[in-house]
């Protein structure tokens, strides 16, 4: 929008050129949303505090946990998903369909994560929508996406699957690859929404996740830096990066709220739409396993909760005190501020071990 506008000036007043770069754009993207959440943070959550817009806690937690979080204003990542598509629109360029992909996948799950936020508000209880209709609403969002993807791009290795420290290790999915790309999408949208129990605990991880892929995006849009990676070249997936800052700045802007103790939780608005993004941006630039990687956190919890169920179906008994696992250590005695924190460190860690991999093949 913005952008489209300013350089078509660029004949006129040469010093607009700079727009052009992508490196400068990521920036602007960074800052503008960033700006966005400080200037609408406050006011949103004194609203929605006299409105009681508060979602219901688990009574199965800890004690002091239920105390805690008790009356504390949800569905924040509607802040998250201003920042982000305001950002985007202004800063990308609209004329690239994979920007349009991505902003379809995070304006639409979060949606349907503001409509999963607000039963679960006016029932007072936390199932919200049925699990069914969810699932479902998730995989036709998903569905659209990769078929628009397929559909619209005349890449010949959109269906492939690259393995990261491998250089000629490439899987050909076929017709596979639509399934494939719905699973990441689902499963990646659902893991952020299980991560999101403590204060802060999502919101830094993804944070770092869009940040790696910032730079990913770059690097696969770019000629001369994936020839030189030996990773795959995928043209026009460089203007992701802008996406991925406007998730950058979003999500360190709201962190100023949502910060221990949190004044307002970002909720399945933030989360589903979070973690749809992050996970399309990856299939978009043929780095899933990648994303699995950096995004481990996500992995490690959502893991978490599948080994408690089923262990307690087969034998009855829990591995786990509690799940998501971040709950087992709250129940072990660690202090939320210190699981955040380590959880913060784990997945700073698996950030550089992801984008070790661009360069370790």
């Amino acid at each position: 929008m913005l952008y489209s506008f300013l350089t078509s000036l660029v004949e006129t007043f040469s010093f607009l050129n700079v727009f052009k770069y992508i490196t400068f754009r990521i920036g602007l993207s960074v800052v503008t949303s960033l700006i966005i959440i400080f200037l609408i943070g406050n006011p949103l959550i004194n609203y929605f505090a006299k409105k009681q817009i508060t979602g219901p806690i688990r009574q199965d937690g800890p004690i002091d946990h239920i105390i805690k979080k008790s009356g504390t204003p949800t569905m924040g990542g509607l802040m998250i998903l201003i920042g982000i598509i305001v950002s985007t629109l202004l800063w990308a360029d609209l004329k690239n369909i994979y920007i349009w992909i991505v902003l379809f996948v995070c304006t639409s799950l979060g949606l349907l994560g503001f409509l999963d936020d607000y039963l679960k508000i006016k029932l007072k209880n936390s199932y919200g929508i049925n699990a069914k209709l969810k699932f479902f609403g998730q995989f036709m969002i998903s569905l659209i996406a990769i078929i628009t993807l397929v559909y619209f791009t005349d890449h010949e290795t959109i269906s492939n699957l690259y393995f990261p420290f491998f250089k000629n290790l490439i899987l050909n999915m076929g017709l596979f690859f639509i399934p494939f790309g719905i699973f990441v999408i689902i499963g990646s949208s659902n893991a952020v929404n299980l991560t999101d129990g403590l204060d802060g605990l999502a919101t830094v991880p993804v944070m770092l996740v869009a940040l790696s892929f910032s730079l990913i995006c770059y690097l696969v849009g770019n000629t001369i830096f994936s020839n030189y990676l030996q990773i795959q070249y995928v043209p026009n997936v460089g203007e992701l990066s802008v996406f991925c800052g406007s998730i950058v700045g979003s999500c360190l802007g709201f962190l100023w709220y949502n910060a221990p103790p949190a004044k307002i939780f970002m909720g399945d608005t933030g989360s589903l739409s979070l973690g749809g993004s992050i996970a399309s941006v990856a299939i978009i630039v043929k780095h899933e396993i990648v994303l699995a990687i950096v995004g481990g956190l996500f992995v490690l919890e959502t893991a978490s909760v599948i080994i408690q169920v089923v262990s307690f179906k087969l034998t009855g008994k829990r591995v786990f005190k509690m799940a998501p696992i971040h709950h087992h250590f709250e129940k072990k005695g660690w202090a939320e501020s210190t699981v955040v924190i380590r959880f913060w460190i784990i997945s700073i860690i698996l950030a550089l071990i992801g984008l070790a991999t661009l360069k370790l093949r």
